[in-house]
């Protein structure tokens, strides 16, 4: 079973060793890591997926929560939320395949942000499996270069309990 936590943090150098230490230290394979700032200066919000069963889940969300420097974990993987990769794919394209790679890139709601006469630099967000299909359907006109940021999560509506740690590192 996939789990995703998001994990509130404290903006503070070493804190992601200490954070990924942890699955580390239990044989985890963190599967995607996203990393980055929030709406409130001084904490960074951290998206982790493993592959896990419940009750090993319940036992790393309680090991993130006595590392010091962690405010909030967030088990969303059975919340209602929402989930969403980023990708930037580089395409080889020529005059006669840029229009097939445009038709591409509009069925799959993608955007073209770069072009050089030789290949498209293309962004895409959506599932893993929105993009996994997106890069098989570009395959044959040949994928230069590909970076993936992993899974993003935010559970819908509003949500306490990381609104109260977020407040605590404010005050």
């Amino acid at each position: 079973m996939t789990t995703t936590y998001i994990v509130r943090t404290e903006d503070r150098p070493g804190v992601l060793t200490r954070v990924t230490e942890v699955f580390r230290r239990r044989a985890f394979n963190i599967e995607s890591l996203t990393v980055g700032h929030t709406e409130t200066p001084g904490v960074s919000r951290m998206t982790i997926v493993v592959d896990t069963d419940e009750d090993a889940a319940r036992r790393m969300e309680a090991h993130l929560y006595k590392l010091v420097n962690v405010l909030h974990v967030d088990t969303v993987t059975e919340q209602p939320s929402v989930f969403r990769d980023l990708a930037m794919i580089k395409v080889a394209a020529t005059a006669e395949t840029r229009s097939q790679i445009m038709q591409l890139v509009e069925v799959f709601r993608a955007r073209v942000i770069d072009v050089s006469p030789a290949s498209m630099v293309i962004e895409i967000t959506g599932t893993e499996d929105k993009i996994d299909g997106f890069v098989e359907v570009l395959r044959p006109f040949t994928v230069l270069e590909m970076a993936r940021t992993g899974r993003l999560a935010m559970r819908r509506g509003f949500v306490e309990a990381a609104q109260d740690a977020t407040d605590e590192v404010a005050a």
